[in-house]
């Protein structure tokens, strides 16, 4: 009995060691046009980009780098004619429904830089998904004032992701 026992539990180790979540598929998690604008060393920065999922539903819960002590997904959001600012728990992540995070939407906030962000420059940024886990993309830093195109027309979550900035365009920097 005990052999049979010890055979048993000999055979499920390996099943054990390499099982994973159905839906964690990093592979279909696609991350494009990530952009940072230009920042000081101990203060905020922004980075924005895409996020297209060709698998099950997921949602955004984290971000990390190494150019900033902490990093946050947050939301811009009009409220009656105020923009304001908040931490989000998560952004969900539809099939086939690219998210945007884009200036006066949903971002990821960089608090206290550990060195200067300079145009030209790239750094690492990766984002952690309910399901997908981690993946690791590179943003690349904007002059102040500039930035990427963004079409807002279509960003998830809602209406409020297309206001811009006081003081800014849609997919630009606020004026220096």
């Amino acid at each position: 009995m005990r052999r049979l026992v010890l055979i048993s539990a000999a055979l499920c180790i390996p099943l054990l060691r390499g099982a994973a979540p159905a839906s964690a598929d990093q592979s279909a998690i696609a991350i494009t046009g990530a952009w940072s604008r230009a920042a000081i060393a101990g203060r905020t920065g922004v980075v924005y980009l895409t996020i297209t999922d060709a698998g099950a539903a997921d949602r955004l819960t984290g971000a990390s780098t190494p150019v900033a002590k902490t990093a946050s997904v947050h939301e811009s959001f009009n409220d009656h004619g105020v923009m304001k600012m908040r931490p989000v728990a998560a952004v969900p992540v539809q099939p086939g429904k690219p998210v945007k995070l884009a200036p006066g939407g949903y971002h990821i906030m960089l608090e206290g830089l550990t060195q200067s962000l300079q145009p030209g420059q790239t750094f690492p940024v990766t984002l952690t998904f309910a399901n997908a886990g981690p993946v690791t993309t590179t943003a690349t830093v904007q002059k102040a004032g500039g930035g990427m195109a963004m079409d807002h027309g279509s960003m998830g979550g809602g209406g409020s992701q297309s206001a811009a900035m006081p003081g800014t365009t849609a997919g630009s920097a606020p004026k220096q």
